[in-house]
């Protein structure tokens, strides 16, 4: 039984080292965001605003990509293989509240890799502010729920 835990515990510390990975893009997008906002008026042709703009916006694309494709899949393998049936439910309900998200995110892209018309980013550039904002509690709820919660369990009963 010990050995299956330790198993268990290292496999879940991968999914962990996942989790943290990510956290750590999350951390340099939230750099990237700040650096962005505290531009006052864009300028097209500066190429310093186009780059950081461009640079933002692979970051986002590639965090969200991660988190889809990675991180939210390996949380439900983890749901699964607990048969945590709640973490589950819960895991799905707060997919539909990342899903919008996902969405106004990808069209921010789309836009700002279309045009170099940047009278529109500053109040598009809060709009995405926000959208993050609600994105990180959702995520953060659904590693509590689908990982920490795992997590702590292997640790007492080990």
């Amino acid at each position: 039984m010990l050995e299956n835990c330790q198993t268990l515990q290292q496999h879940w510390g991968g999914v962990s080292e996942v989790i943290d990975r990510w956290l750590e893009e999350r951390r340099e997008l939230l750099v990237k965001y700040c650096e962005l906002s505290e531009i006052n008026n864009f300028d097209g042709a500066n190429e310093d605003h186009g780059s950081k703009l461009q640079n933002f916006c692979e970051l986002m694309v590639d965090y969200v990509s991660v988190g889809h494709f990675e991180v939210f899949e390996q949380l439900a393998g983890e749901g699964k293989a607990f048969s945590d049936k709640e973490g589950l439910a819960q895991g799905a309900e707060l997919m539909e509240k990342i899903q919008p998200s996902t969405e106004f995110i990808l069209d921010f892209n789309d836009k700002y890799l279309a045009t170099d018309d940047l009278d529109a980013l500053i109040t598009d550039l809060s709009g995405i502010g926000e959208t993050l904002a609600l994105r990180f509690e959702s995520e953060d709820k659904m590693i509590e729920v689908l990982h920490s919660s795992h997590v702590r369990l292997l640790m007492a009963e080990s």
